[in-house]
């Protein structure tokens, strides 16, 4: 597990700049949606969730990067970071039928859960 713990901080730049891509929700959310979920939102209303949805996401992005370069908050940020994409895993397999983007967030969502996991029980009550 040295390995993780080691390059932990690398792990997390690249986590969080793939979770900061979903800033691209703020600024397209028709075709976010379009290419995750195969079909785009038709109000002005559900642009809006996507916005909210999208920042939110970005945001968990930036947390990440921060939490590479600060080792004392890893454990909360990694805990909540990590069962936002349980949570959004369970929610696209849930509802049936994912597309490819889906499939492949799905994927990548699940490495970094993995990591993170990794990561908590290798360095549980450890002063990290």
């Amino acid at each position: 597990m040295n390995i993780l713990t080691d390059n932990m901080q690398w792990v997390l730049l690249v986590c969080g700049l793939l979770t900061f891509s979903m800033v691209q929700a703020v600024f397209a959310p028709r075709a976010v949606m379009q290419s995750y979920f195969g079909e785009a939102p038709d109000s002005k209303a559900a642009d809006l969730l996507v916005r909210n949805w999208g920042a939110l996401v970005a945001a968990g992005g930036l947390l990440l990067i921060y939490a590479g370069f600060n080792p004392d908050i890893r454990p909360p940020v990694l805990i909540f970071i990590g069962a936002g994409k349980l949570v959004f895993i369970a929610l696209v397999l849930m509802a049936g039928n994912p597309t490819r983007q889906a499939r492949l967030a799905i994927v990548i969502d699940g490495l970094m859960i993995a990591l993170f996991a990794a990561y908590l029980l290798a360095t549980q009550g450890q002063n990290i």
